[in-house]
Order: C-alpha cells, then structure tokens, then sequence
C-alpha cells in the first residue's frame, strides 16, 4: 500500500528520534531501517554508505543477511545501488534481477526479492549514500512513495558526512606553489588575494512543525527574493546594454519560475522545513542537469543554485552577502559555480579576477565577466579544495592557467608580462583609428568575430572595420524557450543599429554538437561535431531557418543584409538554403512592401570535400568565408573539443597552407571575394602568413585586432607573397620557424 502524505511527516518524527537517542551509529542506524522499512510496508530496507576508497559498503539492512553488513561492497556504476551513486538519481524498478546493471550477491540472500526501489543520499550536492527498499511482489513504486524515500534519505544525509578522502576534509594541507590548468573564458592578467565566493549555505533544520507556516515563510522569502533581483537589475551600476541585460532577464525569469515554487510547496507538505525543502528541490535540479552533455542545461544549474542559495540565506535571516565585507583592492574570487547575479553583488573597482571550478563560454556568469572585463578561468579542478582567503593568486587567463600561491620568480616573470601588455595595448590604442595598410599601400580588411551586442559595442574601441562574423545561435543558447520572431527582428536590429553602417555579415544557426538548445530535443550521437548540426539542421527543420531569415530580412529592410550558411558540405545544400532565403524575401516585398537595400549570399567553407565543388559553387555565391576552426578539425581527422587531440593538428603546416592557396586561387579567378575566419587567424605570424598567400580579409576576436594590425602596417606586401610563394615550394623543415626567419628579415613586427 503506497505510504500517504500525512505518513511521511510521522516517520521524519521518528526517525529524528532515533538520530537523537544516546548509543552507537551503527545501533541506531540498525533502528532506523527497521522503522523504515514498517512504515512503507517493505521487506527490505538497506542503507550502502560510500567509503573514502569510492566503495559502497552496505551499513545497515532490514530483510537481507545480516552478516553481509560491512562486508557486501559495490564500486561506483555497479549494480543497481552503484547506477544510483554514479548517476545521483532515483531507481525504481518492478523487476529489478532483469535490469542490465543489476549484480548478484549472494552473500546478501535478496534473491527473492524483485521490486527495487533506490535513492541517493546527498549532502551539499553529493552523494554520500544509498537509500535502498525492495519487495517480494512484481510492482513499481508510486511516486509519492518515491519523494518520501527522498526526504528520508536527506534526513540521513546528516549522519553521514563526505568520504574522509574528499577534498574538502584535505583542504589546506598543502601549502606549496601549484599551477591549475583551465580555460580562459575571457582576457587578461591578475595578481591579488582570493576571495572564497561563499559556499551553499547549510541546512540544519530539516523536519517542521507546521507545514502552513513554512509555505507562508517561503512565499515571503520568494516575494523578497523577486525584489531583490528586480532591484539589481535597475540599480547596478553596470552598462546592460544588449546581451548582458538579456542574461539578467533571463536570471529574472527563472526567480519567478512557478514550477520551481510549486516543488518547493510540495516537499514542505512532506514534512520538511521551506529550507529543507530548497535544498531537496535544487539536489533534485542538481541531478537532473549534473552530467548533461548540453553546456547551457549545466550552465542553467548555476543559475538556479545561485537563487536557492540566496532563498536560503532570506529564510535564515542571512541575507547580507559575503560579497558585502570588505574586500582587499586586489580581489580574485574563487569558487565551485557562480550565477552572473552573484558575480555582479561584488565591488567591480576592487574585483581582479575570477576563478571556476565549472563553467562554459557561453556561462551567464562569463558573458557578464566578458562585459565587465574580467579575467576568467573556469574548468580548474581541485583549487576550491586548496584555496584560503588572502592566499596570493595569479589568474592567466590568456593562457588558461592559475598559479596558486605563486614563488617570488613566477610574480616577478608574471609582473614583467602585465607590463609589457601594457606598454603593447598602448600601441595598440595609438593605431585603432588608423587603417591596416601595409608599407606599399594595400589595404587588408580586419574584420571582427562576433555573437553579443556588447561585442558589436566593441568594434569602435577595437579599430576592426566590420562584423565578419556574427554567431546568431548565442541569442538562442542563452534564452529558456525558442526566440519569438519579433525577439529576433528586434535583436538583429539592435545589432545593425550599434554598427553604425558598417557591414555585419549574419551567419544562420549553428547548433547542434557542442551546442544544443535547452527546449529543442535531439538525439545524441557518436560524433556531435560531424553529425546533425548547423545547415542541415536548418534544411531538415525549415520552420526555423525560415523564421530566423524573416527576422533578419524585417530587421535589415531598407539597408544591406548579409546572410552566411554555416557547414555546407554540397552546392546542393546552399542552393536549398539560398532558394528558402529568396522565397522569405519575395514574401516580405509582397506583404510588407520592403526589400533589403542590398541582399549579399554567402557561404562557410569548413567541410574539404567543398573545396573540389568551388567551381560549381562561386557562380552562386555573393562571397566565401574559411572557417579555420572546423576546417583544421576535418582537415585532420582531429576534434579540436577533445583535449587529448585537440592540438595534434598544427595550422602553419604544408598541408594547410597549400589548401588556402587554392581556395585563394579559384575565388580570384571568379572574382568572389574571400575572407578566412577563426581564433587561429588572430596569431600575428598566422595573419602574416595568410596575406602572404593572397588573402586580403580576415575575421577575428576583438583581442587579435591591435597585434594583428600592427603586423600589416609593418608589410611589404610584394615582398612576403614572394617569401611565402617559396617556401611553399620547399620540402620538409619546420613551417613556422621559416615563416619567423622571414618576419625577421622583412622586419615584419610580430
């Protein structure tokens, strides 16, 4: 019979009884699946606990041999109680023998038993334990049955701290310089003194009393809580403009998310606290988007815990930040996660630096950490672990690394840099007005890599001349439900309007693979980056390449438009996708009675098997764009996503260059101007070798545009094609040690 409602409150009761009373654990655990196991008219109920050495040794039982407590063990990902700890989620089975992950032991004398049902025991969003109860009869367990087993296993979680072997109980032994490798989500050099982001507050009150008076409470906690997010977004003194407002809105709307609240509701009426209940919904959040492959789904996570956590610190009469102590001027914040609304809490004149031990590029928080101009690296493992306030810290967000508690010689090394950078942006700020011509008066157009309006804000600070490429798909990553076409017209509006005239080349949606939409389902497969993606999702869902083309086409009406398809493999594909854009096109001169002033078609060229179709291709196209990110990728059989792999591949190789030299050659020769785009081409050596090939035009990140410029107005242009012209005839040596002796000669300034 499923356990009622009203039951769950009673046995929460007892069993805080049974934690309080005086005698061993072992006694009273011994107790507590007894009482367990009778209030949910179960056979069995057995508690695994995970020990420092990752096993999960069974603790206590009711029904199951006795004598295998302490002695029945299962790794992480064994069996149905390992599938549990590995996942952090609940199981519940009918007919658990016949599961593919269940593991017999015998020892434990459970072969009668069929129906399963397991849930993770969690303490501070980990996982500590197995909760287990099983039956004789063939049947799935409800799902209030389930929620209770749920609100039981959190009661328990406080007997049962993280493994002795956690980071957390090591913390601080160490004292020794260390150098943590992550990913530089934005730019810059820090040096100063961490400042530990406070971590999720703790919960002690589990069990309530009167269950209409804590949803009163949490009401009131929510209702301030909605304050206080609405006040940050009309007071902070921060520019949100563009896409750094739309992450606040967002962040807004999931402060007012009702489902989020009604879950809350529903584990109060369990018997819980409104802060035991918070923290049971975000573990339940936690479980669902912890592991997920989608970057965005991940990054949600944050987001939520960021809210709960400030619900918590209302209820618990907490609510002044750590944020709001006093902070050294030289503040570097270090943390496991952090939503943007938290980050935007400290004192931005004394905030240095930012340090993740999870995080994205497309991260809320590293989208307002690239607008406030932050240093940022996210993805460094184990430092939250080591890391004391007020211990020194260096974030090298240009490289990726963080140097904790660094020696003298490594801050005088990283001092010299942080010099040097700046003595190189002033010079780069002395040419941002003026022209990349090079020494014989030829003019390469340095355009630049785009995706949020703050960065088409950039293009008059940057000195690019245009928008090369402006990635369309952010706007969809960083919202919680598919953009409405008005949103979309209005977005790219706003995006031709902070140009200023000045070209924007849009290129259509590039999701899937590493970029999947939170509201759109896919399958997931083998090999994302070479799979259903980009254009062909586009041809295969024409619903959404149309309507993404008539909020460009209504946005751009009366001015130039340009339109690039991304990871056309055929002629065939872009002519399906340019035939879709015309009937758009026709469409609004026929009911709008607009036209574009202009309307330019192109093309990325990122798949090889393109580059023997130019001659069928250039007649239909408007322009070409390399793109040299997935390209290489393909080129080398190498994903560049994965670590071990990644940088196997080199783009100052023979094999590269000889390829770019054609394409240059075939686009010449049918007269479609070209451009080369991506991160790589933003190396000044790279830039220089690409203009000794014949390019003309390239498109890269804002940072790459000073180093870059001031490399072309140091060129003979005649003079490095023919370099460059011979080494391509050369055989063996190292490309890139060739191209530097030529720098060198040329006095080319690198």
């Amino acid at each position: 019979m499923p356990i009622t409602l009203e039951g769950p409150r009673v046995l929460l009761r007892r069993l805080r009884e049974l934690m309080a009373s005086v005698g061993e654990r072992q006694q009273r655990l011994d107790q507590i699946v007894q009482v367990i196991a009778t209030s949910m008219d179960a056979a069995v109920c057995s508690v695994y606990i995970l020990q420092a050495d990752d096993l999960l040794e069974l603790y206590a039982t009711e029904g199951l041999n006795p004598e295998s407590v302490h002695k029945t063990t299962l790794r992480i990902g064994e069996g149905l109680v390992g599938d549990i700890a590995q996942h952090a989620r609940p199981l519940n089975l009918a007919d658990a023998p016949v599961h593919p992950r269940f593991a017999y032991r015998p020892e434990t004398g459970e072969d009668p038993y069929l129906s399963f049902v397991g849930v993770p025991i969690l303490r501070g969003g980990r996982v500590t334990g197995v909760l287990v109860v099983q039956n004789a009869t063939r049947r799935s367990f409800v799902d209030v049955e389930v929620e209770a087993l749920q609100t039981v296993a959190m009661v328990l979680s406080e007997m049962f701290p993280a493994p002795d072997g956690s980071l957390e109980a090591n913390s601080g032994k160490e004292n020794i310089p260390r150098v943590f490798s992550g990913n530089g989500l934005t730019e810059g050099l820090a040096l100063g003194h961490v400042v530990r982001h406070e971590p999720m507050v703790e919960v002690t009150k589990l069990i309530a009393e009167d269950a209409e008076e804590e949803i009163r409470r949490i009401d009131q906690a929510v209702y301030e809580l909605r304050r206080n997010v609405d006040d940050l977004l009309l007071t902070d003194d921060v520019s949100h403009a563009g896409d750094h407002l739309d992450v606040l809105e967002t962040y807004r709307m999931f402060a007012n998310d009702r489902g989020w609240l009604t879950r809350i509701h529903d584990a109060i009426r369990t018997g819980l606290t409104a802060e035991a209940a918070v923290d049971r919904v975000i573990n339940n959040i936690r479980v669902r988007l912890t592991g997920q492959r989608d970057l965005y789904l991940r990054e949600r996570l944050n987001d939520f815990e960021d809210l709960s956590n400030r619900l918590l610190r209302i209820l618990t009469g907490r609510a002044v930040l750590a944020s709001e102590d006093k902070l050294p001027r030289d503040a570097i914040l270090v943390a496991r996660t952090m939503g943007p609304a938290e980050l935007l809490d400290y004192d931005q004149k004394k905030l240095r630096g930012l340090v993740l031990e999870e995080g994205a590029m497309g991260a809320h928080v590293a989208i307002v950490a690239r607008a406030l101009n932050i240093p940022l690296v996210a993805n460094v493992r184990d430092l939250v672990g080591f890391a004391r306030d007020g211990d020194e810290i260096i974030v090298d967000a240009d490289k990726g690394e963080v140097h904790f508690k660094p020696s003298p010689e490594v801050v005088e090394a990283f001092s010299d840099r942080v010099r040097l950078r700046a003595r190189r942006l002033k010079q780069y700020a002395r040419i941002r007005n003026l022209q990349a011509i090079t020494r014989d008066g030829f003019k390469v157009t340095l355009n630049l890599n785009a995706g949020l309006i703050v960065d088409v804000d950039n293009l008059d600070l940057s000195g690019a001349d245009n928008i090369g490429l402006f990635r369309t798909e952010l706007q969809f990553m960083v919202s919680a439900h598919l953009p409405k076409l008005a949103e979309q017209k209005e977005f790219y509006k706003n995006v031709l309007d902070a140009a200023k005239g000045r070209k924007v080349v849009f290129r259509t949606l590039d999701i899937g693979g590493d970029k999947v939409l939170p509201y759109m389902r896919v399958r997931e497969e083998e090999n994302p980056a070479m799979g259903w993606r980009a254009i062909r999702i586009g041809l295969d869902r024409p619903g959404l390449l149309r309507y993404q083309l008539r909020a460009l086409l209504a946005a751009a009406a009366d001015t130039d438009l340009y339109v690039m398809f991304p990871l056309v493999s055929t002629v065939d594909e872009f002519r399906k996708a340019k035939e879709i854009l015309f009937l758009e096109n026709a469409r609004m001169e026929r009911l709008d009675g607009k036209r574009t002033k202009g309307l330019k078609i192109g093309t990325m060229l990122e798949v090889p098997a393109l580059i023997w179709q130019l001659d069928e291709l250039l007649p239909d196209v408007d322009f070409l764009s390399v793109g040299t990110n997935d390209l290489l990728q393909f080129l080398y059989a190498s994903d560049r996503g994965n670590a071990r792999v990644g940088e196997r591949y080199a783009f100052l190789s023979r094999p590269v260059l000889k390829i770019l030299a054609e394409i240059i050659k075939k686009c010449k020769e049918y007269k479609v101007p070209v451009s080369l785009c991506g991160e790589v081409v933003g190396n000044p050596l790279a830039a220089m070798a690409v203009i000794g090939l014949g390019y003309d035009e390239v498109s890269i990140p804002t940072s790459s545009i000073g180093p870059v410029k001031r490399m072309v107005r140091s060129v003979n242009r005649p003079r490095l094609q023919e370099a460059v012209q011979k080494l391509m005839l050369e055989q063996g040596g190292d490309i890139e040690v060739r191209l530097r002796e030529i720098a060198d000669r040329q006095g080319i300034k690198l």
